[in-house]
């Protein structure tokens, strides 16, 4: 029988609404995070690998409080308030909470490793990200930003032929980047075909793990059937 130390205390992994947060409360590590948003749903996976104690606030896209633009000056999520410390930018983000608790360490430990590892983190901001504002707003540019990220797809698929993952055999901060992207590729109405297959069975390992299913918000999980 388990003893009243042996209880292990539990997690605090909250999620509550914006209009259910007492705004300026800062006891915890709180992210704001759109729940719709791709960046938003990287620092969730992140802050959920992890395995720490956080709380995540809902943030309403098309009805953000005003909150958010006194602590972030481009009135954007995500944005990770850690006591008197006020990070956005999703790949910056991450980066400090790996920092903070490097158990699982997801940015490689070696200098030079950890340096490509952020240039690809870069590449995949200007090759793929900066194409998703064209789809979420449905902008005249939409149907050339889904070819470009068709073809960008699926000239990586290849790669997944011959390692599980972005850095071989170790989930990692490059897993995590493109995961919401993946995800999201049938409700950008972007059509990979059977060349990107490798591709697809890549990200159905990112999809199977536990911090990836529990990261999803209700609106995300019905992104894909």
């Amino acid at each position: 029988m388990l003893g009243q130390r042996d209880i292990p205390t539990p997690r605090v992994r909250r999620v509550v609404r914006d209009s259910e947060y007492s705004w300026g409360s800062n006891a915890m590590m709180n992210l704001y995070s759109g729940t719709t948003d791709p960046f938003s749903h990287r620092c969730r996976i992140v802050l959920y690998e992890k395995g720490m104690d956080f709380q995540v606030i809902d943030v309403d896209m098309l009805n953000k409080p005003e909150d958010i633009a006194v602590i972030n000056p481009y009135n954007r999520v995500p944005v990770l308030v850690d006591r008197d410390l006020v990070l956005y930018e999703s790949n910056i983000i991450n980066e400090y909470i790996d920092e903070r608790f490097p158990h699982p360490q997801l940015m490689p430990p070696d200098p030079i490793l950890r340096a490509r590892a952020r240039q690809l983190l870069h590449t995949f901001e200007v090759e793929l990200f900066a194409h998703i504002e064209a789809l979420e707003r449905g902008l005249k540019a939409a149907d050339k930003a889904r070819e470009h990220l068709r073809d960008r797809l699926i000239e990586l698929a290849p790669v997944f032929s011959k390692q599980k993952y972005m850095l071989a055999e170790e989930f990692s901060m490059l897993d995590v980047a493109i995961a919401p992207l993946l995800w999201r590729l049938e409700h950008y109405e972007i059509e990979l075909g059977k060349q990107a297959a490798p591709l697809m069975k890549y990200a159905e390992r990112i999809f199977s793990r536990q911090a990836f299913i529990d990261a999803l918000t209700p609106s995300e999980r019905v992104m894909r059937r």
